[in-house]
């Protein structure tokens, strides 16, 4: 089942965060860096905003939070970037993510392209984004809370509904 977050589910949020970005991020970035980056961007205040101004989905198994996607919402030109999708170690490759995202493709209908940026060294999330049809436009160099890494940069460019004549 995939719904919209609400406030009782921040603990849940907090718990795939960490446990997916341990288990991602393991060989790619010190646990230092994770634990800070998680501090920070999965606090219970930030994750209010995140409610209150962006989109945040949340997938369900057997009664469980197992998942999430966070996009921001559609800005001007059309555009909306997915900031997060996360799936619990134990119930990735399931269709989790592709439900999650599924899910969130119902919000876009205005949309003409949604952006995620990925670790360049994260294979199993390229390979999932590009098993998506998100195609990569570019890979750039970065500073992520002091440590240097590669960034891919992909789109996904919205299905547009077939004009009637």
């Amino acid at each position: 089942m995939i719904r919209q977050m609400i406030e009782e589910d921040i603990a849940a949020v907090q718990h795939i965060a960490r446990e997916t970005w341990k288990a991602t991020y393991k060989e790619l970035l010190p646990e230092t860096v994770q634990q800070k980056f998680l501090d920070s961007a999965y606090s219970t205040p930030m994750l209010l905003k995140r409610m209150e101004k962006t989109e945040v989905l949340i997938a369900e198994r057997d009664g469980r939070s197992v998942g999430f996607f966070n996009m921001t919402r559609i800005d001007e030109d059309g555009d909306a970037e997915l900031t997060a999708l996360y799936v619990l170690p134990d119930y990735q490759r399931q269709g989790v993510g592709m439900e999650l995202f599924e899910g969130a493709l119902t919000l876009l209908d205005d949309a003409i392209k949604l952006f995620v940026y990925v670790d360049d060294l994260n294979e199993p999330a390229k390979a999932f984004y590009e098993k998506l049809g998100f195609e990569l436009l570019e890979v750039f160099d970065e500073d992520f809370e002091g440590v240097a890494v590669e960034t891919a940069q992909y789109v996904y460019m919205i299905p547009q509904s077939a004009l009637c004549i």
